[in-house]
């Protein structure tokens, strides 16, 4: 039995049944104090689901969890930094009326949570690392231009490893040729 204490806990008691029925765990509720069990296997993902939740995303955003390579990460603004005014360097990561961290968000493709001096990030793995890289670089005083070209680089660079299977050219072409030649034997 584990304990997850939330701030808010009014979207947790709207979406408590979906909750429990998709984590596959019985949640209890007890002022601010939440407490839930069920097999080992999926407490693991439920105290990570509930964690996220916690800390101010949606139920919707929060299920997102249960898909393969989908993080959620907390990180700390007092370690990129030395600077005692935080206030500043939360205004540098929010920008002008949100602008800096929605423009992060729709590069790095992931959701980001700013509480007090902390920054929730949820998305797939890779993407997160991506954004936390991006963020350290921005409140440690690096250019907004600077640190979206850092996503688009980095978006680039990982389409290209997905498609790139690490062969080379005469390999590769090998492989093709190998479809094709399979694709023409099954028809």
């Amino acid at each position: 039995m584990n304990t997850v204490y939330f701030p808010k806990v009014r979207e947790l008691r709207t979406h408590k049944e979906d909750i429990e029925q998709k984590l596959h765990i019985s949640i209890m509720i007890q002022g601010k104090k939440v407490t839930y069990h069920g097999e080992a296997v999926y407490e693991y993902t439920a105290e990570l689901v509930l964690q996220a939740m916690a800390f101010g995303f949606s139920a919707k955003q929060a299920l997102q969890l249960l898909e393969p390579d989908t993080t959620f990460k907390v990180i700390a603004m007092k370690h990129f930094t030395r600077r005692k005014d935080m206030e500043e360097v939360r205004g540098r990561v929010i920008g002008k009326e949100g602008k800096t961290k929605r423009t992060i968000e729709n590069i790095s493709d992931t959701e980001l949570i700013i509480s007090n001096n902390d920054i929730g990030i949820l998305g797939r793995s890779i993407q997160v690392e991506a954004a936390i890289v991006a963020l350290g670089n921005l409140i440690r005083g690096t250019k907004e231009a600077n640190t979206y070209a850092f996503l688009e680089r980095h978006n680039k660079d990982t389409k290209r490893k997905r498609s790139d299977l690490g062969l080379k050219d005469e390999e590769q072409k090998e492989l093709q040729q190998f479809k094709e030649d399979t694709e023409d034997d099954t028809e």
